[in-house]
């Protein structure tokens, strides 16, 4: 096999090692909402949201990693490049869309202390980020 073929799979190990990853995060967003739920456990929406985001975040930095990969590599074209470059545009715009959804700040931006003895999973999506949770 040649290098280009090398390339070209390892980029669908990746493309797919992405999908994997979004399905299993809302596979298991799912069943611990639903868990939750049962117990009466609050909060049940945010946490949800939470690690539905973080699914799809991983998800996407696989493909775009994918995408690089393939492109470069493979297929270094200026046309090719053009769709390269449009494609992570979208998907930095969701990944930076996502991060705002799931923390409630930008990722340059500074995350705020939480008080003493108040618990990150109360509610408050950007207090999880802050202790380093993973929900």
């Amino acid at each position: 096999m040649d290098f280009y073929g090398i390339i070209e799979i390892v980029g669908k190990v990746i493309d797919a090692a992405g999908v994997a990853a979004i399905v299993v995060g809302a596979l298991y967003a799912s069943l611990n909402a639903l868990t939750r739920g049962l117990r009466h456990q609050r909060p049940v929406y945010t946490q949800f949201r939470r690690l539905l985001g973080r699914a799809i975040l991983l998800g996407l930095e696989l493909l775009v990693a994918a995408d690089i990969i393939r492109t470069v590599a493979v297929t270094p074209t200026l046309e090719s490049v053009a769709v390269l470059g449009a494609i992570v545009l979208i998907r930095t715009f969701l990944s930076f869309s996502l991060e705002l959804e799931i923390t409630g700040r930008w990722p340059w931006q500074k995350p705020s202390a939480v008080p003493a003895g108040a618990d990150p999973a109360d509610g408050d999506p950007a207090a999880g980020a802050v202790q380093g949770r993973d929900g």
